[in-house]
């Protein structure tokens, strides 16, 4: 199967490393809660070049704030290895013009959470709909990071920004806590006509039972599939909490490649390279 042969694509890993004059820390974040204490590119490739992955989206890393030099220099370092979904303030003036900016220095995309703030007031603020809209004119990836209950709220802004390109991660969180809830699932799945969402199959240290071989999200998977289709799904890791203490990389990897019987070959070949492909490559 071609898919075993070096092409796979991860969609989401972060990378950092130990505090420097060069990249501190933002704001708040201090040394000694960073853990792992680093996870460079280097740590990155000796978990996903033996698995078939060479390919990598890199997320910018929250200690690092709204500093995506790092991401940029390890994009640098490494061409054709990486694209970039950045964080930007969407509070300044004018967030649009840093995404422009970014846009010229390879990023594919920005990362949205709401954090502790409330969703619906954060979405409707001037800054964030700049960004959706700039988005949709620059084909620059809001990359959304959120939990079930923000799921209707992302349907209102695909609904005033349809061009925008989005991508919603971590299976929205469903199931985080242990409990894959049906309306959860029923939520999501209503947001497949908007043609430019697509989903981040990711993030399975934290889901469900949370526990290798994580054959509990098969049903919550191919739910996804039969609403979404392959071509809109898209595996990610999640480095470096993927490689926490009782998990692998390998181990994320395999539900998809061997453990989900109702994909064919060529919806794998989807899901593992294609869809992050003609994304953010």
């Amino acid at each position: 199967m071609a898919i075993l042969d070096q092409s796979i694509i991860d969609a989401h890993v972060h990378v950092w490393e130990p505090p420097s004059s060069s990249y501190p820390l933002a704001h708040g974040y201090s040394s000694t809660a960073i853990i792992p204490p680093s996870f460079s590119p280097q740590l990155l490739f000796e978990h996903a070049h033996p698995c078939g992955v060479n390919r990598i989206v890199l997320i910018q890393m929250s200690f690092y704030g709204f500093d995506n030099s790092y991401m940029l220099s390890a994009m640098a370092k490494y061409p054709g290895a990486f694209a970039g979904i950045a964080v930007i303030d969407e509070e300044a003036d004018h967030p649009e013009e840093e995404m422009k900016r970014l846009k010229k220095l390879g990023v594919k995309g920005f990362r949205l959470a709401t954090h502790d703030r409330d969703p619906k007031t954060w979405f409707d603020s001037p800054g964030v709909r700049s960004m959706w809209q700039c988005g949709a004119e620059e084909n620059l990836a809001m990359g959304i990071l959120c939990n079930p209950d923000v799921l209707p709220i992302i349907d209102d802004m695909c609904e005033a920004f349809p061009e925008t390109p989005v991508v919603i991660d971590h299976l929205g969180r469903i199931g985080t806590g242990g409990n894959v809830s049906d309306s959860d699932v029923a939520a999501i799945c209503r947001l497949t006509h908007h043609p430019n969402l697509k989903i981040k199959l990711s993030a399975f240290y934290a889901l469900g039972k949370a526990t290798p071989p994580y054959d509990d999200l098969n049903t919550l998977i191919k739910r996804l599939f039969e609403a979404y289709g392959a071509q809109r799904l898209m595996w990610a890791s999640d480095c470096p909490f993927q490689v926490d203490p009782g998990h692998t990389y390998k181990d994320s990897i395999e539900l998809i490649r061997n453990r989900l019987g109702f994909l064919a070959d060529d919806d794998k070949e989807w899901i593992l390279r294609k869809t992050a492909e003609q994304m953010f490559f």
